[in-house]
């Protein structure tokens, strides 16, 4: 019977994932790197499972240059979330070359220190993507408002996966020394499927929207929360007159950035002060003119609950029903029949409103 390794299970599902990702992006992704991240997963899928499987050793160079690539990519994938440049003009991304230049000189001159080199650096950006994951989910300020949350979970996951390396790398090693390796192969295919987690949670990113039940960002300014100033309850109110005047919760591209650059203001001053004043984050304040403009077409109109979706500016059916929960405490299905069924609609709309 041909013996299949699980990594080459893997490795299939992560391709799936990529030909999704490719249909998705409909050729416009921003942010190439998520796609080149799950690509170079899958190979190393392959590489580990060459390795493991078969007990090919001659592979173990490239195994580790691409575990560098990875960590990398990891970082320059969710980093690029937090701004709107192309990748060609991100500063010092040519930089984030030389820890992938550096193991390649090691494997060739040097193959001694490659494994402390590859802890360094999945210990630097694990703690880089943590630091990202701190500030919260408006720090992600290009990530799209409707889908930003399942991004912030992503980010948690990566950074927990790549700081997680660090330390199962630190494992294999002593093992290797304690008992020759014996418990390494195990070790690797659990870490492998711990990647398909990740790869999982990036391909949300990248394409599919998987929004979690509640966000947690208003921490971003310490768990006491923080009275708002003068000045933030100024730009809240500026925030409302725009959003109603210029309807811009239709926009299903809206991001916090694009917000910011409206009103003329940095992206974190909008974030603080919609955090304060209405202790919620941003992609929850716009979510919910969203659904309360949901909640008038249903109410108004017998269009269908899909149109009615993309018109009030979710992107995604998923988002769309749990958002819509959230706020309302039903679905939109039942909301209508319940609107209908009172024939009380305005005031329905009203108590959301307030």
């Amino acid at each position: 019977m041909l013996f299949v390794p699980l990594p080459f299970v893997v490795a299939v599902l992560l391709v799936v994932l990529l030909v999704q990702m490719i249909r998705r992006s409909d050729g416009t992704d921003r942010n190439p790197f998520f796609l080149a991240l799950v690509s170079v997963y899958a190979l190393q899928s392959v590489v580990i499972g060459v390795r493991w499987g078969y007990d090919v050793l001659e592979v173990l160079p490239v195994q580790a240059v691409l575990a560098v690539i990875i960590a990398t990519l990891a970082w320059l994938s969710f980093e690029g979330l937090r701004s709107e440049l192309p990748p060609a003009q991100r500063p010092w991304l040519l930089l984030h070359l030389l820890p992938t230049l550096a193991v390649i000189g090691l494997v060739a001159f040097w193959p001694a220190p490659v494994s402390l080199a590859i802890i360094l650096v999945f210990a630097g950006y694990g703690i880089a993507l943590s630091r990202l994951a701190f500030a919260g989910p408006d720090a992600l300020g290009s990530s799209r408002l409707d889908g930003v949350i399942s991004a912030y979970r992503a980010l948690q996951v990566t950074a927990f996966a790549i700081s997680s390396s660090a330390l199962t790398d630190i494992v294999i090693s002593w093992d290797f020394a304690a008992s020759g390796g014996s418990h390494s192969a195990r070790i690797v295919a659990i870490g492998n499927v711990l990647a398909l987690l990740v790869l999982g949670s990036a391909a949300t990113v990248a394409g599919t929207s998987r929004p979690e039940e509640r966000d947690e960002s208003v921490a971003e300014e310490g768990a006491s929360p923080v009275l708002p100033s003068a000045e933030d309850t100024e730009i809240a109110a500026a925030l409302d007159r725009l959003m109603q005047a210029r309807e811009l919760y239709r926009d299903v591209d809206l991001n916090l950035n694009r917000l910011a650059r409206k009103m003329g203001l940095p992206a974190r001053q909008v974030s603080i002060a919609v955090n304060r004043v209405k202790a919620m984050s941003v992609s929850h304040y716009v979510n919910d003119y969203r659904v309360r403009e949901a909640c008038r077409l249903l109410a108004d109109t017998d269009r269908a609950v899909t149109g009615i979706m993309f018109d009030a500016g979710f992107q995604t059916k998923s988002n769309f029903n749990r958002e819509f929960l959230r706020v309302t405490g039903m679905s939109p299905k039942a909301w209508r029949a319940n609107a209908l069924a009172t024939n009380k609609s305005g005031a329905t709309i009203i108590r959301l409103a307030g």
